[in-house]
């Protein structure tokens, strides 16, 4: 039943706002904001939070110091910054991440911005929020490598650490824990948020924010369907949609499912333009390829040459507004 959660889609309403947007599309030849305000959403000006982690300043400045700390990793010299590079839209702009070892792991590191509204993390869904998302690469061994009490021991032992975890944890009799140490990190992820791209504003009621060739592409990608899976606030459901596309069977990996084969989170078009290569497998190296490739796989539709191009003039628009962060004073062994 659960499995059965992730993956319902609202297919037949979906298909009625479409309907609906082609009809007033046909009445007008300048699409207005209020024509797709049912499928498409400004980014909320509120970013989710667990009640068992709420965000302070103190909690998110030592979220960006460990966010920015390599001696989380049993080499020394990996971050979580690493592979999610906030200069190259929050990956590595690699088909699959180099970890410990320089070892390759076997998927696209997902972008980091705005991942924060999304409950299902990783490429499987194999974890929920982001608190879980961040135990995992520490650990694994392909990435980080660094077993949790380890990890501990390595931070307790930087002596400039202590004051920091106490005053993002006050009251707690041991405040340097993994499970603060995660709880950190995923409260500096929930500030990397990207509001105001040429989408969001054009929703708010400037019918320039898009080009004429974006808002032609916005059309089309409602037309052939799209919309079906990128649609909301992240321009994604954020649910697991099956992609039969490689050979990594995707969910299946967690479960063992034969159900759950081919079965990937879906990827939001937010920064898309940043964040190539593309899939869960970084096999698209660009993004007009991507474009074609989910047409033809997902759609079973070939698209013109033309329609790619008015679909990429839309997804170049979806760059936000990055946030601005220092890079962090890590304090000395």
């Amino acid at each position: 039943m659960r499995k059965n959660f992730w993956i319902a889609i609202p297919i037949l309403g979906i298909l009625l706002i479409v309907s609906a947007m082609m009809i007033a599309a046909q009445d007008t030849a300048e699409p207005r904001p209020q024509v797709v305000q049912g499928v498409f959403a400004t980014l909320p000006d509120v970013v989710p939070e667990p009640e068992d982690n709420p965000s302070t300043p103190e909690k998110i400045l030592l979220g960006q110091m460990l966010y920015f700390e390599p001696r989380l990793s049993s080499s020394g010299i990996i971050s979580c910054h690493t592979c999610h590079n906030l200069s190259l839209g929050g990956t590595d702009r690699l088909p699959t991440s180099l970890g410990h070892n320089f070892q390759t792991g076997g998927r696209n590191a997902p972008t980091v911005l705005n991942a924060a509204f999304f409950d299902l993390q990783f490429w499987d869904a194999r974890a929920t929020g982001l608190e879980e998302q961040a135990e995992g690469p520490i650990q694994a061994s392909v990435e980080m490598n660094q077993p949790a009490d380890i990890a501990v021991e390595r931070i307790a032992s930087i002596q400039g650490y202590l004051p920091y975890f106490e005053a993002a944890f006050p009251g707690e009799e041991n405040p340097l824990t993994f499970e603060n140490i995660v709880r950190a990190i995923a409260a500096f992820e929930r500030t990397l948020i990207t509001p105001n791209d040429g989408l969001d504003r054009y929703l708010r009621g400037e019918t320039d924010a898009l080009s004429e060739d974006a808002r032609r592409g916005m059309e089309i990608v409602v037309q052939v369907g799209c919309v079906a899976c990128h649609n909301g606030a992240m321009l994604s459901t954020g649910n697991l949609m099956r992609f039969n596309h490689g050979d990594d069977v995707g969910r299946a990996t967690v479960t063992g499912e034969d159900s759950d084969e081919y079965l990937f989170r879906v990827a939001t078009w937010r920064n898309i333009s940043l964040t190539a290569p593309y899939f869960h497998d970084g096999s698209a190296e660009t993004l007009d390829e991507a474009i074609r490739t989910m047409a033809s796989v997902q759609l079973n539709r070939e698209l013109t040459d033309d329609e790619v191009y008015y679909i990429l003039a839309f997804l170049n628009s979806l760059v936000g507004e990055m946030p601005e962060v220092t890079i962090p004073a890590l304090p000395a062994d």
